[in-house]
């Protein structure tokens, strides 16, 4: 099983990482979905997915990646606002195949080694 915790660390606020297991908790397939998903979104993005010598370039918006030996997907929020039918087809696929995802944690988690914050003051 996937640490939430452990996938919390992968992602950047404005993120959601898409697993590659279902609800049920069975493996999703192909195996090679997530190149998939991210080589079809290779066109949202700076360079409209080739570069060079025509190799693939995954977007910087929608990038596979692994978490505990399990396939996943990284995807920006910032998709959203570049192209937002995109965005939606990516979420689309995630519950469409009932997929497991988990959204960035908006604060960050304090290091324990670091000295207590102070408390706040009301101004006068």
């Amino acid at each position: 099983m996937i640490d939430k915790a452990a996938a919390q660390e992968r992602l950047k606020p404005g993120e959601i990482l898409i697993l590659g297991r279902t609800h049920e908790g069975r493996a999703f397939r192909p195996s090679d979905w997530a190149e998939r998903l991210a080589g079809v979104m290779a066109q949202f993005g700076p360079g409209s997915g080739r570069q060079g010598q025509g190799h693939l370039c995954y977007s910087p918006y929608c990038m596979p990646t692994l978490v505990d030996g399990v396939r996943a997907v990284v995807v920006s929020r910032a998709l959203a606002d570049v192209e937002p039918k995109a965005w939606n087809f990516v979420l689309s696929f995630a519950r469409d195949n009932n997929l497991e995802t988990v959204e960035a944690c908006i604060l960050d988690v304090a290091d324990p080694a670091a000295p207590p914050a102070q408390p706040l003051r009301l101004l006068a």
